[in-house]
C-alpha cells in the first residue's frame, strides 16, 4: 500500500521548507553580495543574485596579508588537532569500554562530572601558562584535545565491538595497542569520521582559545582575522567608492565570512555516508 499523503504533510513540508530557507537565505545573500559590484550594494539592490558580478572584493580581502598567513595557521590546528583529538579520544575511550581496566567506574564518574562542571577560564589560562603553551600552536590544539561527550560515544562504540575480534589478536600475538591500531581503528571508521567532523569543526572555528593564548598576530587562526573585520568595520581602499564605506566593508565581511565557511562545508559530504551511521551506533548502547 501507498502511503497517503495528506494536509498533515503538506503543512510538515511548507513548514521544513521555510525552516531550511531561513537557516539559507543569509548565506545565499552573503555570496551575492560579496560577488556583486559596487553601485548595487551601495544601492542596496542585491537579494539573491550577485548583480555586476565581480570578485574584486574576494581579490581585496586576499591582498591582506594576514588573510593567507591565518588561512595556513587555522588549516595547521585544524588538521594537527583532529588528528591529536581522534587518538587520545580514541585510546582512552577504548580503555574504558573494558569492564575489567582498574577504577573503571571511578574514571568514568570524573569524567562524567566534567560534562557539568568545568575548572573555568581563569583556573584554565593558568594551567596553559604553566605549562609554557602561550604564544604556540599548541595553545589552539592541546587544551581542547578532548571532550569528554565525544568520548564517552567513543567509548559506547568500541563496547558494541565483538570480544571474538580482540581475542583472535591475542591468538596472533598481538598486543592491546596492536590490537587498537590494527584491528579497532579499522573496524571503527564511521565513528572516527563522526567524531573527526566534530573536533575539525570546532577548532576550525575556535577564535575564543586564540583570544585567551596568543599575542603573536602571526599565530592567529582566520576566524580571529574575520572578527576583528566583522567587530571592527576593517576594510580595504574599496571601502571609499561611492563615499560609503559600510556597505562596502560589508561586502568584503560577508566574503570573508564566505572564505572562511566553505571549505569546512566542503568536507562534510565526503563523511556524510559514516556521519549518521556512526552518530547512531554511538548512541544506542550505554
Amino acid at each position: 500500500m501507498k502511503p497517503k499523503f495528506g494536509w498533515f504533510d503538506v503543512v510538515l513540508y511548507l513548514i521544513l521548507l521555510g525552516v531550511v530557507l531561513s537557516a539559507l537565505y543569509p548565506f545565499v545573500y552573503m555570496i551575492a553580495v560579496s560577488f556583486s559590484g559596487v553601485v548595487p550594494v551601495l544601492k542596496g539592490q542585491v537579494w539573491l543574485w550577485p548583480k555586476e558580478f565581480n570578485v574584486a572584493t574576494y581579490a581585496s580581502v586576499f591582498e591582506k596579508p594576514e588573510i593567507g598567513r591565518a588561512y595556513l595557521n587555522t588549516i595547521l590546528y585544524t588538521v594537527l588537532g583532529t588528528v591529536i583529538s581522534l587518538l587520545v579520544t580514541g585510546a582512552g575511550a577504548y580503555a574504558l569500554s573494558k569492564k575489567h581496566l582498574i577504577f573503571q567506574k571511578g574514571f568514568m564518574i570524573m569524567i562524567v562530572i566534567t560534562l557539568f562542571f568545568s575548572g573555568g577560564m581563569i583556573p584554565t589560562f593558568l594551567v596553559v601558562r604553566s605549562y609554557h603553551l602561550i604564544d604556540t600552536i599548541w595553545a589552539m590544539i592541546l587544551p581542547t584535545a578532548v571532550s569528554s561527550w565525544n568520548l564517552i560515544v567513543m567509548r559506547t562504540f568500541f563496547s558494541g565491538i565483538p570480544q571474538e575480534v580482540e581475542e583472535s589478536g591475542k591468538i596472533d600475538g598481538l598486543t592491546d595497542i596492536g590490537i587498537f591500531f590494527r584491528l579497532v581503528l579499522p573496524l571503527s571508521k564511521a565513528i572516527l569520521a563522526t567524531i573527526g567532523l566534530f573536533y575539525g569543526v570546532a577548532i576550525w572555528n575556535n577564535f575564543f582559545s586564540a583570544l585567551l593564548y596568543l599575542r603573536d598576530a602571526d599565530l592567529f587562526p582566520l576566524q580571529v582575522i574575520v572578527r576583528n573585520m566583522v567587530l571592527q568595520g576593517q576594510g580595504t581602499g574599496a571601502g571609499n567608492i561611492g563615499g560609503d564605506t559600510l556597505i562596502v566593508d560589508e561586502a568584503i565581511k560577508y566574503a570573508a565570512i564566505v572564505i572562511t565557511t566553505v571549505p569546512i562545508l566542503l568536507v562534510y559530504p565526503f563523511l556524510q555516508k559514516y556521519f549518521a551511521k556512526g552518530a547512531l551506533i554511538g548512541s544506542i548502547k550505554g
